[in-house]
């Protein structure tokens, strides 16, 4: 797929010249699932510091994945990009894709669960400022952070890019501790109006502090510079909405780690 890498993500997957990046295979277990996830951190920064889960698409831990984890890396976040799949689970056939992601998400309880497992990863780490953490998404992933904030997890803020907007009841609302964003594209053909509203809704009713910025012309995936590479029709990259969505990103991960 390299046919398909943008000068933008170039640009955006740059990294301080002075940063020592490592990067760690990191195997943990649900049950009988192995899961296989991807550490990033910054070698060269003293102390702890933030930590940021990074959850994939519905294709599986992929290097787009890992490459986000480690864009965030570059910036003196330590990052984990976890495996929701387990057992090297990766594909770039969407029926594939959607059958593993409907294993996941059949049962709630256990999607968070796991969701949850790799959060404890990264809280355990030496690297890693325990009362400083958050979580980032894509696509399924965007729903999977969703719901660890449904869970009532103790983060400080969930980022979902293009995710599918699962409605929270009104119980899980109250639950949600967090600070929300969601990027979402205006053309995002798999996400209806009134799902945005059925999403928006129990989170105002509840008082959640949460922000959706919609992009213009970005369809779903716009992202991820490899989405038409999957040949599924409504998968676009958008550069234009991948860099500003990131600008806000990074500047929600500044306000919600403020000291």
């Amino acid at each position: 797929m390299n046919r398909f890498v943008l000068p933008v993500l170039a640009l955006l997957l740059a990294t301080p010249a002075l940063a020592e990046l490592r990067t760690e295979t990191i195997e943990y277990r649900d049950g009988e699932v192995t899961l296989r996830g991807h550490l990033a951190w910054d070698d060269s920064l003293q102390g702890p510091r933030p930590g940021i889960i990074v959850v994939h698409e519905w294709w599986g831990l992929n290097d787009y994945a890992r490459s986000r984890a480690e864009q965030l890396a570059g910036m003196g976040y330590v990052a984990f990009a976890v495996d929701m799949y387990g057992d090297d689970k990766v594909t770039s056939h969407g029926s594939q894709a959607k059958e593993w992601m409907q294993q996941i998400t059949a049962n709630a309880d256990a999607w968070r669960a796991r969701a949850l497992l790799g959060l404890e990863v990264l809280r355990g780490r030496d690297e890693v400022d325990a009362d400083k953490l958050a979580a980032i998404g894509y696509c399924f992933g965007g729903a999977t952070v969703m719901q660890m904030a449904y869970a009532g997890e103790d983060l400080d803020g969930v980022v979902s890019f293009h995710g599918s907007l699962p409605p929270a009841t009104p119980e899980q609302a109250a639950k949600v501790k967090t600070r929300v964003l969601i990027a979402h594209g205006d053309a995002d053909s798999f996400v209806p109006p009134t799902r945005i509203e059925a999403f928006k809704k129990p989170l105002s009713d509840a008082g959640v502090d949460w922000e959706m910025n919609i992009y213009s012309g970005a369809k779903h995936s716009f992202t991820n510079p490899y989405a038409e590479g999957y040949g599924m029709e409504g998968l676009a990259y958008h550069e234009q909405a991948d860099r500003r969505s990131w600008l806000r990103t990074l500047a929600f991960f500044e306000e919600i780690f403020e000291d």
